[in-house]
């Protein structure tokens, strides 16, 4: 039977009832914990910034990579009931000073200098240029402190209390902060447990950063199944799959960028480099139907592609249960407790297999942004949440995502969507990622534009070769791309999406 509670320690502490000596995580450095043993740890901490005055509602930051002293000191303040505003390590200090300022953080752990970064000296600047009430700074790695669990005060039992801020990814403006509680972190994770249903010999790798909202997703689902963890600090293929092999891992993932680093792999050097991998789960990004089938026929690992957003954590995720055809073409099944409402411009209901704008509901949602402006223009009083993608839902009840309503181009007055012009264009094997976008034009109103990473190993492709693949894929000539850009590499922000309106500046210079 799985493990559930009402909060977070609640069912760390069922889980250890049930599985104490069972391996809960290991790492890149060689460590191995146990269940009972991390969650004596996390005890030990808690207690020791009990005595430094951290406790009920005190605000704290963190900005930390994948390592067991990060998910110990997160289980730490949630012992406390501390408010946690995990950051992910990649931002720097425009979002970093923004989200403090935000939260009003009152401590702020980083990992000192990592990966020739000095985290501290960042938050230095950042605290000497801020107004108010100055924050303290800690080393979330060297610095965690120990104390007498047995004088800590009972662990807080309200699930619905905001003790999460979670940041957006801010790729238009500055990060917003989304409030979450136990409840509906909890809720998240639950419906990606109960989508990928983990099987008790399957070993899974954490390689994406845990301060992402797929983080909590991803241990709410080793709190209820028992599924044990390989953690890594940072991805890179040259590191993880020997580690991978090491450890016997079954499952990982992140993104779709975590999909293509192992079909590329197998394409450089013509063999498997992690034999014990089934699947791979993530979302964040689009996953092409291509890269789907180029997936499972060179590897034999299955994708399960799923939905979700910070607000949302998880809202479609695909299933070792659904077909091929369906893991392939969409982005899953909407998830336990998760409703999908699809509306048109005056958001009202569609018909099945109707594309319009997205909205969700269910416990996993958030409580709202800490702007209540940014709430009052998001969530509906019917608590559904706007969540500025187009897709549609299909008689089986799965979920397409078609794009971005605000990346919606408008030729000549006919709306295209994007991500299928993408999907076409990403079956062509000299392209490796690629963006569509649509930019202004006198004539159309706007014309198609695809931005091409090239394929590694491949030679970059054609206008003509493209426009050839587009007819020969069936694809409406209105549809087929007016203008094509290659480029060395697509910009991504910190949680891999690309960024499109940095292409859309970029080459935005008339016909």
């Amino acid at each position: 039977m799985p493990v559930t509670g009402r909060t977070l320690w609640e069912m760390l502490q069922r889980r250890v009832e049930r599985t104490p000596d069972r391996m809960m995580v290991t790492d890149e450095h060689g460590r191995v914990k146990t269940w009972r043993e991390f969650f004596d740890w996390a005890e030990r901490v808690a207690a020791g910034l009990a005595r430094l005055g951290i406790g009920t509602g005190t605000v704290v930051s963190w900005q930390l990579p994948t390592r067991m002293e990060t998910i110990v000191l997160s289980l730490a303040l949630s012992r406390l009931g501390a408010v946690q505003n995990p950051i992910i390590h990649l931002y720097r200090e425009r979002e970093v000073g923004s989200l403090l300022h935000t939260t009003g953080a009152q401590w702020f752990f980083t990992p000192g200098v990592w990966k020739g970064f000095d985290f501290a000296a960042m938050a230095t600047a950042i605290r000497d240029r801020a107004s108010g009430e100055p924050f303290t700074i800690a080393n979330g790695y060297r610095d965690l402190p120990e104390g007498d669990p047995a004088m800590l005060p009972a662990p807080p039992t309200d699930p619905d209390a905001v003790r999460w801020l979670y940041s957006t990814s801010g790729t238009t403006s500055e990060p917003k902060a989304v409030m979450h509680t136990d409840a509906t972190l909890i809720a998240g994770g639950t419906g990606l447990a109960m989508a990928l249903d983990p099987q008790p010999d399957e070993i899974a790798a954490l390689t994406y950063p845990y301060a992402h909202i797929g983080g909590p997703d991803f241990f709410v689902m080793m709190l209820r199944t028992g599924l044990p963890a390989v953690l890594m600090e940072s991805f890179t293929p040259a590191d993880a799959y020997p580690l991978f092999r090491a450890h016997g891992v079954t499952m990982y993932g992140g993104s779709t960028a975590h999909y293509l680093a192992l079909v590329n792999e197998v394409a450089r050097t013509g063999g498997h480099p992690a034999p014990t991998l089934r699947r791979m789960s993530g979302g964040g990004a689009p996953k092409p139907p291509e890269l789907y089938w180029r997936t499972k026929d060179l590897t034999g690992v299955i994708i399960h592609h799923g939905y979700g957003m910070t607000e949302c954590p998880m809202i479609a995720n695909a299933s070792p249960y659904d077909t091929d055809e369906q893991r392939a073409n969409t982005d899953g099944k909407p998830v336990h407790g998760c409703e999908v409402l699809i509306v048109d411009a005056a958001e009202q209901p569609c018909p099945v297999g109707a594309d319009g704008d997205i909205l969700v509901r269910g416990p996993m949602l958030a409580m709202g942004y800490v702007d209540v402006e940014q709430t009052a223009e998001s969530f509906r009083s019917d608590r559904f949440f706007r969540t500025g993608d187009r897709g549609y839902l299909r008689v089986d009840g799965h979920l397409v995502i078609t794009g971005r309503t605000k990346e919606l181009i408008i030729r000549k007055g006919e709306n295209i969507s994007p991500r299928e012009i993408e999907d076409v264009l990403a079956s062509h094997p000299s392209v490796g990622s690629v963006a569509v976008i649509g930019l202004p034009d006198v004539e159309r109103g706007e014309r198609v534009c695809a931005v091409v990473e090239t394929a590694p190993g491949s030679a970059s492709i054609t206008f003509q070769a493209m426009m050839q693949h587009c007819r020969d894929a069936g694809l409406m000539t209105q549809k087929i791309p007016e203008q094509l850009e290659i480029v060395d590499e697509l910009p991504r922000n910190p949680t891999l999406k690309i960024l499109k309106r940095e292409l859309v500046e970029r080459f935005n210079e008339g016909d």
